[in-house]
């Protein structure tokens, strides 16, 4: 199909085209010539979009209309499919106090078409008076095979049917009874072209069935809509799992299967939209894997989307939705529940480093562990100005290796992390943003560290002050006073409020920091030498505090102090600090 064309059919048999590209959108609904009868479109008449010949659509009536040229023109390729029964067209006279007639009560159509993606010339199509029709030369010649159908009532409505993209013999079908008061599950599936039929239905299934999906890449994936939710088969319909994973106990009246995000898009009955985010782990569930204690599952490659901009005056009328996950997922099966013992993940980047280790899920069957595509927020000393730090930096992309570690067992496999495929900026461009953020987070972080140790000393100080004698007390006091009065060069310490406080390095730094880190592609020239410039700044503070707490400095007051026979109070030295500080990490 072409994606320039947006197709769209409501209310009987209603059909437009939108063309993307201009926004134009034209009428393109099939009408009978002269003298012929009345077109019988059901309310939600089926559409269907071939996948071998692009421009090319079905729309059903009571016959099966397609065009070949995007709806400019259409051609009549089937006879009238449906029982043509007078007696449930009778549309004009229903309704109660007054006449209803907006094509909802029209009976008798088809309300499911599906073209072989494996062979063009074959096509289904079912209605809702209870006919399955197939045709196996381009609508030359149709076949009822509903009579082939084992165990099915008559006149059950077809509610859907799917032809197999994998073998073109093959095909599914839903019928639904729930309309004549029959909530029996009714699934099958042919491998002859509907000469004989197989029930998928087990009692694994809740509810009366709506669609049935096979899957794009695996045919033994299968994907069951009913009344009572969505349904997985990974044994080509011999088995079934409810899928209730944040998923409600809610009708599945329709599913497709993105071939490009590998992702099962769900439209479920009170008009919701709910995405099952990649199907590649399922797709790796082979009878093999199944019978393995473990086994790593594929997952697609993990994108490090571009983030969009912040709306301001939106209004009311915003749309809200969850955005897609940040993390890039670790998938794995397990064939029993994982009870006594540590379970980690430890994931290590290109070059072979460990950078982050990661409980890991221990329940039976499929479990995923997220590893965060960016680092924590920086550590910021605390001031009273606000500044915009509010995530870390993405890491490099690239293939990651990680290793399950499970008791004295270990499984070793890898995540590819690629760029947003929207993204303009080049390869270089990217990794020199990403070394400008790295590099002004490790600054926020030098520069806390100084900040937290500053007042460390000054706690310090302040408390041994009250032990001390006034001599002590007040040397002691003026020391905690200068490195507040240090303090005060480098962070904003204004009581005024949040954007009352003048500018001091570390608000310099977190502002540049957020304007680096906000956006994808290589940081401008000046943000660059304003790097280098705090950087100057920076480690001429480190130097300042250095000075400050040198040990002859801290030695003079711990002196006083031992005199005082106050030697467990003692001032702390910053080698004493950094070495307390590591034990910690």
């Amino acid at each position: 199909s072409d994606p320039d064309f947006v197709y769209v059919e409501y209310q009987g048999g209603n059909v437009s085209r939108l063309q993307r590209s201009t926004r134009e959108t034209k009428d393109i609904k099939p009408y009978p010539e002269a003298g012929e009868e009345k077109l019988r479109f059901n309310w939600n008449a089926p559409l269907h979009v071939s996948a071998n010949n692009p421009g090319t659509l079905y729309l059903g009536s009571q016959y099966l209309n397609r065009t070949r040229d995007r709806g400019d023109s259409w051609e009549r390729i089937s006879p009238d499919l449906s029982t043509n029964d007078p007696e449930k067209q009778r549309q004009e006279d229903s309704g109660g106090l007054t006449t209803d007639n907006t094509t909802a009560e029209n009976h008798t159509t088809i309300v499911t078409i599906s073209e072989s993606p494996a062979n063009a010339s074959v096509i289904w199509a079912g209605t809702d008076d209870g006919n399955l029709q197939v045709t196996m030369d381009d609508g030359a010649t149709w076949t009822n095979v509903v009579g082939n159908v084992p165990n099915l009532p008559e006149a059950t409505w077809v509610s859907h049917v799917e032809a197999s993209r994998h073998d073109e013999g093959t095909a599914y079908v839903t019928f639904d009874g729930h309309r004549t008061g029959d909530m029996a599950t009714y699934l099958y599936r042919t491998r002859d072209s509907g000469r004989s039929w197989e029930s998928l239905a087990t009692e694994d299934v809740e509810g009366y069935a709506h669609v049935v999906k096979e899957d794009l890449e695996s045919p033994g994936l299968l994907f069951l809509g009913t009344e009572f939710g969505l349904f997985i088969s990974l044994d080509g319909g011999g088995s079934w799992a409810h899928f209730t994973n944040d998923f409600p106990r809610v009708a599945v009246h329709d599913m497709a299967i993105h071939p490009r995000e590998r992702d099962l898009i769900i439209g479920t009955h009170g008009r919701g939209i709910w995405i099952l985010d990649d199907l590649t782990p399922l797709r790796g569930l082979t009878s093999e894997v199944l019978e393995a204690d473990v086994a790593l599952l594929p997952t697609r490659p993990s994108v490090q989307w571009i983030g969009g901009g912040m709306s301001w005056f939106s209004g009311n009328d915003e749309f809200v939705g969850r955005n897609p996950s940040t993390a890039a997922a670790i998938v794995y099966y397990q064939k029993k529940r994982h009870i006594f013992g540590d379970m980690n993940v430890e994931v290590y980047n290109p070059d072979g480093e460990l950078i982050r280790t990661i409980p890991a899920g221990k329940l039976r069957g499929i479990n995923r562990v997220d590893m965060p595509m960016r680092l924590p927020p920086p550590k910021v000393p605390p001031a009273s100005a606000l500044v915009p730090v509010f995530e870390g930096p993405s890491v490099p992309e690239g293939t990651y290796t990680y290793k399950l570690v499970k008791g004295n067992d270990t499984y070793e496999g890898q995540i590819e992390l690629v760029p947003d495929p929207r993204t303009p900026h080049s390869v270089e461009d990217r990794q020199l943003q990403q070394r400008a953020a790295l590099e002004i987070y490790d600054m926020l972080e030098r520069l806390t560290y100084v900040v937290e140790a500053l007042d460390d000393l000054v706690k310090q100080a302040r408390e041994r002050a009250e032990e001390s004698s006034d001599g002590t007390a007040k040397r002691l006091n003026e020391y905690a006073d200068e490195l507040e009065a240090f303090k005060g060069t480098v962070v904003s310490v204004s009581e005024a409020g949040i954007f009352a406080g003048e500018e001091k390095l570390r608000e310099n730094l977190g502002a540049l920091y957020g304007a680096v880190n906000g956006y994808a592609g290589r940081p401008t020239d000046s943000e660059l030498r304003r790097m280098e410039n705090l950087g100057t700044e920076l480690t001429a503070a480190e130097q300042d505090f250095a000075e400050l707490t040198a040990p002859e400095e801290l030695q003079k007051l711990n002196s006083r102090l031992e005199r005082e026979e106050l030697e467990l109070l003692k001032l702390m030295t910053l080698e004493d600090w950094e070495s307390k500080r590591e034990g910690s990490n």
